[in-house]
């Protein structure tokens, strides 16, 4: 299993670039962030910071969205910054949730989403695309390498990612809710001659190291309430009673709005519906011991990646025991069962 530290790119720039450095430090393979331009910095700036300033870590969004930035822009910057750093970098992308509703916009089709990420891919690897009825590509860009992840919840967003995804991101750790989406990507790949087997599986959570369980959980429980607007959308277009596990869609019974300039901040106020059972069963919380147990769980699930939201009062503390602890553990664990 690979590891990745999800990042907000709050200022000042300095913070995040030396998050990631430490991240490196500690056996960490990517770092993520977030990608809304209203609400933090612009990441794609600092991912050249960080890019220069490491030697091996694969940088991208988590994730960017088709509405917010002109596709053959997102892919000129993959581009750019590949030449720059030899092939280091990573597109996640989704149909778009803070970036797009900090200006009360909405969430992309699926139709769009699906378009824009063969024209961001084909032209990340050094491809011709067809745009807007012209054939493009960058004279400039030879050998450039991106593998796009797409973020998804939903059936039909599951469905797209098993036809045309490099990878899938599921934003939780629930291992009951894991199996079922996987599942249901690996289905959606093979229906369309696909190998299943080709899709890489990232799971991306808060995770706390620690043992003070009530004060870890007022710390990530803001995690569901972000969840908890894609649930919404859910149930909002294929019912309560949709093939989605009721694990997820049951706690959003109680939820009653969000507040998008607390989005991803721990102690923000719109997440107090969030039960105390959803926020063990969505994050990595505990000790070591703990995490490893979970993470060993999700591996034989299938999942090749673990991204570890780091939005909580203990970032340096939890990379530590990472790098000297969980991702040992997780690798003897690789050799063990391989």
């Amino acid at each position: 299993m690979q590891f990745g530290a999800v990042l907000q790119t709050h200022p000042p720039a300095a913070r995040t670039l030396g998050l990631a450095k430490l991240a490196e430090q500690h056996g960490f393979e990517y770092v993520w962030t977030f990608d809304s331009h209203l609400l933090w910095q612009e990441p794609y700036v600092i991912y050249s910071q960080i890019l220069n300033e490491t030697h091996r870590i694969k940088v991208g969004p988590m994730v960017t969205n088709p509405a917010t930035r002109d596709w053959t822009v997102t892919a000129s910057i993959f581009a750019t910054l590949n030449e720059m750093y030899g092939n280091r970098t990573i597109c996640g992308i989704g149909r778009g949730d803070s970036a797009v509703r900090a200006t009360n916009g909405a969430p992309t089709t699926l139709k769009t989403l699906r378009e824009s990420i063969h024209v961001i891919r084909e032209l990340a690897n050094s491809r011709p695309v067809e745009y807007n009825g012209a054939t493009v590509q960058f004279p400039w860009s030879h050998g450039s390498e991106l593998e796009v992840w797409v973020a998804a919840y939903g059936p039909l967003a599951l469905k797209l990612t098993g036809e045309v995804g490099d990878g899938y991101i599921l934003q939780l750790a629930d291992l009951d809710i894991a199996e079922w989406m996987i599942k249901t990507v690996r289905d959606a790949a093979e229906k369309v001659g696909r190998d299943p087997m080709s899709i890489k599986f990232c799971v991306a959570a808060p995770a706390y190291v620690g043992d003070d369980i009530d004060h870890m959980r007022d710390q990530s429980r803001w995690f569901g309430a972000m969840v908890g607007n894609h649930v919404a959308d859910i149930v909002a277009k294929h019912g309560a009673n949709s093939s989605v596990p009721k694990a997820l869609t049951d706690y959003i019974a109680a939820r009653e709005g969000y507040d998008y300039n607390q989005h991803g901040l721990a102690g923000n106020t719109h997440a107090e519906f969030v039960p105390d059972e959803i926020v063990d069963r969505f994050c990595l919380l505990g000790t070591a011991e703990q995490h490893i147990e979970k993470l060993k769980a999700l591996k034989d699930l299938g999942v090749d990646q673990f991204a570890a939201y780091l939005q909580h009062d203990n970032k340096e503390e939890t990379m530590r025991v990472y790098g000297e602890t969980v991702i040992p553990a997780l690798r003897d664990h690789i050799t063990a069962t391989a």
